[in-house]
């Protein structure tokens, strides 16, 4: 039952100009130790980035993160200075972009801990936008890692990532539906083709808390604005409990996941 839920010299030089910029980033501010926060604010733009403090108890993630963030910043800073030179005119009377990033903690589950990443985003058009995209973090390798050792084969359009995506697209129906938007057949219906039995276009993929300790009760898959929708339905997330997908994991697959999601944790959906 389901339950409710990115040639060799140019590369060189655009890295290298990223890190320039982030080295010299005006007005980068590290808030205090209990929560760091990296801003800037030119003409071109205004942004941020937060890290959630429970993410700086697995060694190494917070410093990823905390990268990763600085890397953004740098990157966003150029694209807007860049749009600010090619049209001058959007940005009059003080209009700027802004671009704000959240990481925070969606669960810990045995040696991994999920990682929600948020980002808002305002290019002075008809209206901002909501990016969501996961980390999966692996304590003990002290590094990201992706769900594939979590299963027997992961090809893209094989059988695991086919189950998976009819599961989604299942649970997402269900969603709309109580939300008073229509949907045909799931397989079929428009508005769920951008879920694809590839492993990048499945949504960002978390693991769920469980009723038994240290388990999994299965993954979330998050979607923002227009992934599976017209922008004003706003994100989705979808649940997929480990029992519908239990044949294909792998033996570190198994041992992952068990029990049920905690009704608690559907309010964070």
């Amino acid at each position: 039952m389901l339950a409710i839920q990115m040639r060799c010299n140019a590369s060189r030089c655009l890295i290298a100009a990223l890190a320039a910029v982030a080295l010299c980033l005006p007005n980068v501010a590290a808030a205090d130790d209990e929560k760091p926060v990296l801003s800037i604010a030119t003409k071109s733009i205004e942004a941020s980035i937060q890290i959630d403090d429970t993410l700086k108890a697995y060694p190494g993630l917070y410093d990823n993160l905390l990268a990763e963030g600085r890397r953004g910043l740098a990157k966003w800073r150029l694209d807007a200075d860049k749009d600010r030179k090619a049209t001058p005119e959007i940005f009059r009377d003080g209009r700027r972009y802004s671009h704000d990033r959240g990481y925070t903690q969606r669960s810990v589950i045995g040696r991994y801990v999920s990682v929600l990443r948020t980002d808002y985003f305002d290019g002075i058009g008809a209206h901002p936008n909501t990016v969501l995209n996961t980390i999966l973090w692996d304590i003990d390798a002290k590094k990201p890692v992706s769900i594939r050792p979590l299963f027997k084969e992961t090809a893209d359009n094989g059988p695991t990532l086919k189950r998976l995506t009819t599961a989604i697209r299942a649970a997402l129906a269900v969603i709309k539906r109580s939300q008073d938007i229509p949907v045909a057949d799931p397989e079929t219906d428009e508005s769920l083709a951008g879920v694809q039995p590839k492993l990048l276009e499945i949504g960002a993929i978390a693991l769920a808390p469980s009723t038994e300790t240290g388990k999994s009760a299965g993954m979330l898959f998050y979607f923002s604005p227009y992934a599976v929708g017209p922008y004003v339905e706003g994100a989705f997330t979808a649940f997929v409990p480990w029992t519908t997908f239990k044949d294909d994991l792998s033996a570190q697959g198994a041992a992952l996941f068990g029990g049920e999601r905690p009704q608690d944790d559907i309010k964070d959906d």
